[in-house]
């Protein structure tokens, strides 16, 4: 390496930026490190994905604390490429350029009513649940008898469980105060599970799978025709574990029948694809396909029915969504690499790489690699000449914007812990809120 300091700039203080930033921060103890995000609050999908009543996955974000708080690393919060920042720009402020965007645009389901009203993805659904200031005046519909969420993975479990537990189960959260309100004051009996394909297929954890039995006021409801009676043969050792797990306890729920009748009722319904959701305004109803799994994909039998659904939720993944001139995949939703390398001197990591797949700690292999990648392409590198920061800053100033620092963070951090009041912070929503406790 080069005695002159690497000027290293990462777009999305996210997980997967964050392990990036440490991962060169100790193979290159004198690189000037600035991270890089749209909102003034680091950690994304740490802070704005993971399940509100999820703390313990939440305590990761403190080894992310170390690491922004290492010399010769800067935050930049409240900086967004495209509005302050071009990305031209930062190719040329930065030796190496990292982008970690994450990927939180909802993939649509491409059926007829998907736009009306009552119909959200499980991205807008979960920033206004969560407090991201993009997602705060959702104020979705809740008014309905009947919730119908599209998808198995964690994501759509979260979402029900959520609406299924109670305000004292919820007391332990850091659910924002207007998503308390509105579940509150909700009178949902039924909430559907839908998957297109089988149990066996289901990609939700049984961790996350087992929680539905420890809520006090929800039913949860399993047709035991619609479970295997063992997992096939050509599964792979991984994948029979996982599958045995989720059977063992949806066969517990199955088992339960009608016996536990409690207001709420929560039905998994597998093999069924949405043809259409239904309603003059809003949604009312919604048409599904019934399936059978063949090969691992889901096909389309002819035969159709109808469930209620007053409120519509999507979970069936995100994209990517990129800023001006950056090479980006559309079919796929991802940033356009060649195993992380962009360009010269530009790399991704994390989602925004190689999709939605995987929880936080998942994306700390596939960031170490992009680090790898980084050193192995720059250990016989030229003498390093861009200006880093010093330009990044100038520009900023320039153009009257206002980045939120690490000490910034820190403030807002220990304004929503100390709102919380016996919860473990109650977050600031809106980005003037958050500008003023950074400068507070």
């Amino acid at each position: 390496m080069s005695q002159n300091p690497f000027q290293i700039g990462i777009v999305g203080a996210v997980p997967s930026g964050c392990y990036v930033a440490d991962a060169l921060a100790r193979k290159i103890p004198d690189a000037h490190i600035d991270i890089i995000d749209r909102l003034p609050t680091p950690f994304g999908l740490v802070r704005g994905g993971v399940a509100p009543d999820h703390q313990g996955t939440k305590n990761i974000a403190r080894q992310f604390e170390r690491t922004l708080g290492k010399a010769g690393l800067r935050f930049l919060g409240n900086v967004s490429v495209g509005r302050d920042l071009s990305y031209e720009e930062l190719k040329s402020a930065y030796d190496i350029l990292v982008i970690a965007v994450g990927a939180m645009e909802d993939r649509k389901l491409g059926i007829p009513g998907e736009t009306l009203d009552a119909v959200y993805g499980s991205g807008q659904f979960v920033a206004w649940y969560n407090g991201i200031p993009d997602g705060r005046d959702l104020a979705p519909l809740l008014d309905g008898k009947s919730v119908a969420i599209i998808g198995n993975g964690n994501v759509a479990l979260d979402i029900a469980r959520l609406l299924g537990k109670t305000p004292a189960e919820l007391a332990t959260s850091d659910l924002c105060a207007h998503a308390r309100d509105a579940f509150e004051a909700a009178n949902i009996e039924d909430i559907w599970l839908i998957g297109r394909r089988g149990p066996l297929e289901a990609s939700f954890t049984t961790a996350e799978l087992t929680e539905f039995g420890e809520l006090s006021r929800v039913a949860t409801r399993v047709d035991p025709a619609q479970l295997p009676p063992d997992c096939p043969g050509d599964m792979s050792a991984d994948q029979r574990k996982i599958a045995e797990k989720n059977l063992d306890v949806l066969r517990a729920y199955a088992a339960r029948g009608e016996q536990n009748e409690r207001p709420l009722r929560i039905h998994f319904v597998f093999n069924a694809a949405p043809v259409e959701i239904l309603g003059e305004s809003r949604a009312r109803e919604l048409v599904l396909e019934k399936t059978r799994t063949e090969n691992g994909k889901a096909v389309a039998s002819g035969e159709t029915f109808k469930i209620p659904a007053d409120t519509v939720i999507s979970a069936i993944g995100y994209r990517s969504t990129p800023f001006p001139d950056l090479p980006f995949d559309a079919a796929r939703g991802i940033v356009a690499s060649a195993q992380g390398r962009v360009e010269p001197g530009v790399y991704t990591a994390g989602w925004c790489k190689r999709g939605p797949q995987g929880v936080v700690p998942a994306n700390r292999a596939d960031s170490l690699a992009v680090a790898e990648l980084i050193l192995a392409d720059f250990a016989t590198h030229d003498t390093p000449c861009k200006p880093g920061g010093a330009m990044i800053d100038a520009l900023l100033a320039e153009r009257g914007a206002r980045p939120v620092d690490f000490a910034g963070w820190q403030k807002i951090n220990a304004a929503e812990v100390a709102a919380g009041e016996g919860r473990p912070r109650e977050k600031l929503v809106g980005i003037e809120e958050l500008l003023a406790a950074a400068r507070s």
